[in-house]
């Protein structure tokens, strides 16, 4: 589906922070934050924060606030621990966190990660928000599942969603 009830005009470049979750990746193993790096560079917009953190959740909540704060910032796209894998605690720490929740794309990116991976899709507890006016998506760490979020869900309505938080 390519139809867009309210088509975003012009190509406004949004300023991104992209956080990987991982208690064993490095700048050089994390295939998954150079792909979302990569993605949003594609599509015109900026990386401007990238950072590496253990899966803890004061940890990722505190890098959060941090980011929140930061007035260069409009989106946040966050990748790993949202299993259900005893380590696996971004979501909680996050989802504690939203103000507002997008339900919708943790319910699409369910189904299409269904279809291509089949049942284990259930497993997922990807999420998507706002956290004090910032846009807030959070995936797997897979590169698959990074892939069909940011091709599928959040590289097409960016722009938009940005745009509704600002207006």
């Amino acid at each position: 589906m390519t139809h867009q009830p309210h088509p975003d005009t012009g190509s406004t470049a949004i300023a991104c922070a992209v956080v990987t979750v991982s208690d064993t990746r490095s700048q050089d193993s994390d295939r998954s934050g150079s792909c979302i790096q990569q993605l949003l560079r594609d599509a015109g917009h900026t990386v401007v924060a990238y950072e590496i953190l253990k899966d803890e959740p004061n940890q990722i909540q505190t890098y959060l606030q941090v980011l929140a704060q930061r007035s260069d910032i409009q989106a946040v796209v966050v990748n790993g621990g949202t299993g259900i894998a005893a380590r696996d605690t971004t979501y909680d720490a996050l989802a504690s966190l939203l103000e507002k929740t997008l339900p919708g794309f943790g319910e699409v990116f369910r189904w299409l990660s269904y279809q291509e991976i089949g049942s284990r899709a259930i497993a997922s507890r990807a999420v998507a928000g706002v956290y004090r006016r910032k846009l807030i998506f959070s995936l797997p760490g897979s590169t698959a599942a990074v892939t069909l979020a940011m091709e599928k869900l959040i590289l097409p309505e960016l722009i938009h969603l940005v745009t509704q938080l600002e207006s």
